[in-house]
């Protein structure tokens, strides 16, 4: 628990657009003091408030060492955390590269894995961690091999560190977006493969915003998520929900 005055610091990867971007905004805009990573360093300059912003890959060895120093020597300390970088657009078993495996895991998992334990060193208890995983990390979906299984392990690592750290007062959860407008989803979304298999099996009227996951995301590090820890809270307007196809209604 926070005392009063005292601004809180969420450290932020994959800050530069995105769903990072509009985690980083949004609180921003709720009063954090903001550590914003990414590669894209030109873009985290653009960010307005009380931010800090470092050009980082989140595999580099130094990457989590780097980041959370910054988040402590800047503002003091570090509450939470949001583990969102990540990459997409996997294949299905059969045609992944060796290579192309390493790097889903280096960024998708290991990352988060090296960042959690980075912040566990210097947070206090009241702190809390958000990896950010996907539904596809909660079922099979068509040719995701790589991508469902790294955030099928982040699903597994939240659940395991809620276990490990919740004794010591640390909350530790997870969010799992469905389909969401992205840079990143941008192509995919013209698709019309794509469209079929997460668009029109979407009993919602309209794709998912970055900014309905920062608002998740937001709320499980607020005190109104206080006693919530472990949960894997799905942001996908019921896809993952339901057996709905467009096509059937009338």
């Amino acid at each position: 628990m926070l005392s009063s005055g005292v601004m809180p610091v969420v450290l932020v990867t994959g800050a530069a657009q995105g769903i990072g971007r509009a985690v980083a905004e949004r609180f921003l805009k709720d009063g954090y003091s903001v550590v914003a990573i990414d590669r894209n360093g030109e873009a985290l300059r653009s960010l307005e408030g009380h931010v800090a912003v470092a050009e980082l890959d989140v595999t580099a060895t130094e990457a989590p060492a780097k980041a959370v120093a910054l988040a402590t020597e800047r503002f003091g300390r570090l509450d939470c955390l949001v583990n969102n970088a990540g990459i997409g657009a996997a294949k299905p078993v059969h045609l992944t590269t060796d290579e192309e495996l390493d790097r889903f895991l280096a960024v998708n998992l290991r990352s988060v894995f090296r960042f959690c334990r980075e912040a566990l060193g210097v947070m206090q208890p009241g702190g809390c961690i958000v990896n950010v995983a996907s539904t596809y990390g909660l079922m099979g979906n068509v040719a995701a091999s790589s991508y469902a299984t790294t955030k099928a392990g982040v699903v597994g690592l939240t659940r395991q560190m809620a276990g490990d750290y919740g004794p010591k007062g640390i909350r530790v959860n997870a969010v799992a977006p469905g389909v969401i407008d992205t840079p990143l989803t941008h192509e995919r979304l013209k698709n019309e493969r794509f469209r079929r298999l997460m668009v029109e099996t979407t009993p919602f009227p309209r794709i998912g915003t970055p900014q309905d996951v920062a608002g998740a995301v937001r709320f499980l590090c607020s005190e109104d998520a206080g006693f919530v820890n472990g949960h894997v809270l799905v942001i996908d307007g019921g896809w993952s929900a339901t057996n709905y196809v467009a096509s059937a209604v009338s």
